[in-house]
């Protein structure tokens, strides 16, 4: 058997003409080999038109500055579904569906109000000590002196008992709900849960048939405080068309699990690769606090989102078309040395961890992005309690997409 060929990717990223790059190839970040084609476009040419690719004709938005451009000018920048949305890949117009992160002011305001409160500083208090409990529990289960998938114990484990929680969604059928943020992100060509958006249909359309069962129910209830409860009872949202409440469904579970997620992975292989900065955490766990928004910076849960352009905008130097697909590379920001001091470089103690821009800025910012850092400290706060280490002994593998940024298998061990 032939063995397969290694692609010298900072050679081929210095010598490909720039009208060739197609930083949107999820092949790169499957592979974990897009640093250094972000690096030359942000040195080059920072906004960037690819003429050709899968996914169709883009523009590359790559430094810090000019992605703030983009994202806090929506009158000119639209995340409406029905123009293409968040992401670089437009789904077929038959299966687009409304939510709140793809609308413009004011509906998408009035949509998210409605959700605003589950993350409330008091809410997030009350939630802290179930969140603690469960990662104690699912931390004492984990085998010693064994090699197991960190990813599959631990990262999802948590995240999806959280988003049960978030739903009051019943916690023996909570696996489901993992299951349907993985096919509503899946690449159709990666290998994945799915290989049609027919069948992503499907699948979603038992999504739908499940939570509207329960949104009838919560709507004939008085007012909790879960998320289908908020839906239910939200003047702005009690009457949602069947799309647009999947839309928002998908959002949410989405939302509140492949970011989290793959910071919890994110987080060992990182401290792994950097050992002396795993060093520096064992020694003071006070570093926890700085340590938490440099994984989520470093790592980039997702790698972009996506806006279509109103009108003729010049943005680096560069002519942007009504109608445009313009994408703002999230984990090229992240990289911007002119933003960022010595950005390739993993530094936990990091002294401004929180200047990044995982979460999004102006008013599509993250929700949740306060309960995941919440998750991720309590995770580290226990794990130091328990383990002296935690070993990366293989490989990681890495989901196909330039959209979620994922981690779907960290093989580990913890020495006993």
């Amino acid at each position: 058997m032939n063995a397969p060929i290694r692609i010298d990717h900072d050679a081929l990223a210095a010598t490909l003409p720039l009208d060739k790059f197609d930083v949107g190839n999820p092949q790169l970040f499957q592979d974990d080999v897009w640093m250094p084609y972000f690096a030359r476009l942000r040195r080059e040419e920072p906004v960037h038109y690819c003429a050709d690719s899968r996914f169709g004709p883009y523009w590359s938005v790559t430094k810090y500055k000019d992605i703030m451009t983009v994202e806090v000018n929506h009158k000119v920048f639209s995340s409406d579904s029905m123009l293409g949305g968040i992401t670089i890949r437009d789904a077929p117009k038959e299966f687009r569906r409304p939510s709140f992160i793809s609308m413009d002011p004011p509906k998408h305001d009035e949509q998210r109000r409605v959700v605003q409160p589950i993350v409330a500083p008091g809410n997030l208090a009350n939630m802290e000590a179930t969140i603690r409990e469960r990662t104690q529990r699912v931390l004492d289960g984990l085998p010693r002196n064994e090699t197991f998938n960190w990813v599959e114990r631990v990262s999802i484990e948590l995240t999806t008992m959280m988003l049960a929680t978030l739903f009051d969604f019943p916690f023996e059928d909570r696996k489901l709900l993992t299951w349907w943020s993985d096919v509503a992100t899946a690449d159709i060509n990666g290998g994945g849960p799915i290989d049609s958006d027919e069948k992503r249909e499907a699948e979603l359309k038992k999504c739908l048939d499940y939570f509207s069962r329960l949104f009838v129910e919560r709507q004939a209830q008085p007012m909790r405080h879960d998320l289908l409860s908020m839906l239910a009872h939200g003047e702005a949202t009690r009457n949602m068309p069947p799309k647009e409440f999947l839309g928002n469904l998908i959002l949410l579970i989405v939302g509140g699990n492949d970011t989290t997620r793959n910071s919890m992975s994110a987080s060992v292989l990182f401290l792994n690769r950097h050992q002396e900065e795993y060093a520096k955490l064992r020694a003071n766990h006070g570093l926890i606090d700085s340590m938490v928004p440099e994984v989520i910076r470093y790592h980039t849960p997702l790698s972009h989102m996506r806006r279509t352009a109103l009108a003729d905008f010049e943005l680096g130097g560069k002519q942007i078309k009504a109608g445009d697909k313009v994408v703002m590379w999230y984990v090229s920001g992240n990289r911007d040395e002119d933003a960022i001091e010595t950005p390739d470089e993993f530094i936990i103690d990091r002294a401004r961890p929180r200047q990044h821009l995982s979460f999004g800025f102006g008013i599509h910012r993250c929700v949740g992005n306060r309960l995941g850092e919440m998750q991720l400290k309590i995770l580290w706060e226990e794990i130091l309690k328990r383990f002296d280490r935690i070993e990366v002994v293989g490989p990681e593998k890495r989901v196909f997409s330039s959209f979620v940024h994922g981690i779907t298998e960290l093989p580990v061990r913890i020495p006993g």
